[in-house]
This record gives structure tokens, C-alpha cells and sequence, in this order.
């Protein structure tokens, strides 16, 4: 699980219960650096917006290996 705030708190009325939801930027997930998150509606209309986080770098490479204990195991 991936904990993100909206940056704008009107986009969370973008988000309908049967939208496809894709994080976009994981491949350069860093500390302070904002995410993007893209939905897809069922009608195939998208709407797109930011996202903040508040991890660290060694929550990050945490959530990239999978678990605390994965990034550990290396």
C-alpha cells in the first residue's frame, strides 16, 4: 500500500468506484517529489493530477524491494 495525499483536495471528486487507477513517476519515486496519478473512466474519458507523499528514501527503497524485510534481505 502506497499512502497519497491530494494535492488539490477537488480532484478527489475526479475519482469514480469503478475508475482504473495508475501511479504515474514510480520509476523516480523519490523524497519530496510529487507523484502522478492518471484514471481512467469507464466511459475511456482520463482526468490526471498530483499527489504528495511523505516517505523518506529508505521508505521508498522499502516500498521498491517490496517490504522492509526484502530491502534487508539483499
Amino acid at each position: 500500500m502506497l499512502a497519497l495525499t491530494f494535492v488539490d483536495k477537488a480532484d478527489y471528486d475526479k475519482v469514480c468506484e469503478d475508475d482504473k487507477i495508475s501511479i504515474l513517476g514510480l520509476t523516480n519515486f523519490s523524497a519530496g517529489k510529487r507523484l502522478s496519478v492518471k484514471l481512467t473512466h469507464r466511459n475511456g474519458s482520463t482526468d490526471s493530477f498530483e499527489v504528495a507523499h511523505t516517505y523518506n528514501q529508505a521508505q521508498i527503497d522499502w516500498f521498491k524491494a517490496g517490504s522492509a524485510l526484502n530491502a534487508m534481505n539483499k
